[in-house]
């Protein structure tokens, strides 16, 4: 099997470059997007899937050349993505090896009545893509999604590849509970169309308060979050007092001078969360720093990462313009390129000790934070846009948010811990398990369908979805400016 992977891959990567050489772009494009189907593949007989992260995302330059990009700016813009991608996880490890011990410490000490262990959805991705389901998202995510561009009824034409994991997770979620691999096949459809719907609804607002002209982000993780974001900003407007508290970055800053600072927010909730692990004081000054930078240097991976993404954004934009007559059409991203905003990275480092607090006082919840502590980022980020970046609101509504997460963790147990000896996937530990912010609404949404009406409850999400998307991108007219 292997060997013919390889030989299969060879001769195709052979015919792209031929058509590279002969100006073929569109044949080019067809054949990058199957390379990559093969590279997964292989990647999965090989047992390499965890090392698939950056070979996708440096893909980028790839994708680049579909859209007409010049092969030397494509290769510039596919290293330039690699590099942030490898500083971004670079930074979140260090958060994780150091604040994670803490809280885990913290775990031990203060929440040993917790029995059910979260895993992070870190493991999600390669969960996923070691599956049959996982390998088939990859083309119909890619063709599907380009036939609803050119329908119109998407504007977001999805590059971000690695992030099809969570679509391919819901899949997954299908197949364990129907027990039949074509639910789940149907599963992934339904969540690709929900995927689609939110970027789609959501774009204008996530990309003016980022700055991202032209980019929706598809990190369905991140998009979950939103739905619960939308109504409790309204709540927090009509709350006397807290509708007039103005908590902004900037705002904090200017107020509180250096101890408005980020860096120096970083230090201190590093020193806090030390002192609650029991630390001696080198290693709360240790961690206090490493807090530090994090939110020193988590900008500027993320910056470096959109300088890669940017030119593969311009090359789209101008060849939609050029074969769709213009009509919009958003570049699908990671949510990693919103990670960075000061009101996001402050709300994720105070939201860690917050979680393990209301995970060991919430009556009725077993599930024990941990996994999941060095991705909150991934979680809140856009949130934080629909409490218009105060962070006195991101904190009280991400931690409303993480409530109904820890419930929604403990309930659906089962059902995630049976996903994974579905896939045979080893997680390293004994018990149920589960991950508290992976976006479990969409979850519970398809475990209660599926164990209530089976698999016409997927059919009639699929059709209401459907109808919305048609509905946003085709009938409904532009609000008037």
């Amino acid at each position: 099997m292997e060997v013919g992977l390889i030989i299969i891959l060879f001769l195709s990567n052979a015919l792209a470059l031929d058509c590279l050489y002969n100006h073929r772009i569109k044949t080019t494009g067809a054949l990058i997007i199957l390379n990559l189907c093969l590279t997964v593949a292989l990647a999965y007989q090989f047992k390499q899937m965890e090392k698939i992260f950056y070979l996708l995302l440096g893909c980028a330059g790839l994708v680049a050349l579909f859209f007409g990009v010049k092969l030397s700016k494509a290769i510039i813009s596919g290293i330039t993505v690699g590099i942030g991608s490898i500083g971004l996880d670079l930074v979140i490890g260090l958060l994780s090896s150091n604040l994670g011990t803490a809280i885990q410490t913290m775990g031990e000490k203060y929440g040993n009545s917790l029995s059910i262990m979260d895993i992070g959805c870190g493991v999600g991705g390669p969960l996923a893509f070691s599956t049959t389901l996982g390998i088939c998202i990859i083309l119909i995510s890619l063709g599907l999604n380009l036939v609803f561009v050119m329908l119109g009824w998407t504007k977001t034409l999805n590059v971000d590849i690695w992030n099809f994991w969570f679509p391919a997770f819901l899949g997954l979620v299908a197949n364990a509970i129907s027990g039949s691999f074509w639910v789940g096949l149907l599963g992934i459809i339904v969540a690709l169309m929900i995927q689609w719907l939110l970027a789609d609804l959501f774009q204008e607002k996530i990309s003016n308060f980022f700055g991202y002209p032209g980019i929706a982000i598809t990190h369905m993780m991140a998009l979950c979050g939103t739905i619960f974001a939308i109504p409790v900003n309204w709540l927090f407007d009509h709350i006397p007092g807290l509708n007039r508290i103005d908590a902004d970055a900037e705002t904090i800053g200017k107020k509180f001078g250096i101890f408005g600072d980020t860096v120096i927010m970083g230090l201190f909730i590093g020193i806090g969360v030390g002192i609650l692990a029991g630390y001696d004081v080198a290693k709360i000054g240790q961690l206090g720093m490493t807090t530090a930078a994090v939110m020193k240097i988590m900008p500027k991976m993320v910056a470096m990462f959109m300088e890669g993404l940017m030119p593969v954004a311009e090359a789209a934009k101008t060849w939609t313009n050029k074969h769709l007559n213009g009509r919009t059409v958003n570049i699908g991203m990671d949510a990693a390129l919103t990670v960075g905003h000061p009101t996001v990275m402050t709300t994720t480092l105070i939201m860690v000790p917050v979680s393990l607090l209301l995970a060991i006082i919430l009556p009725g919840n077993k599930t024990l934070p941990f996994g999941d502590l060095a991705f909150y980022a991934f979680a809140i980020a856009l949130m934080v846009p629909f409490f218009k970046g105060n962070i006195v609101r991101s904190i009280l509504g991400c931690s409303l948010y993480m409530v109904t997460m820890l419930y929604l963790s403990t309930w659906l147990a089962p059902v995630i811990t049976n996903v994974f000896k579905l896939a045979e996937y080893n997680v390293g530990t004994v018990g149920l398990v589960t991950s508290v912010n992976c976006g479990l609404w969409p979850v519970a949404l398809f475990t209660i369908l599926l164990q209530s009406i089976g698999w016409i409850g997927l059919v009639i999400i699929g059709v209401i979805v459907l109808g919305l998307l048609i509905y946003v991108n085709k009938i409904k007219k532009p609000a008037v400016q």
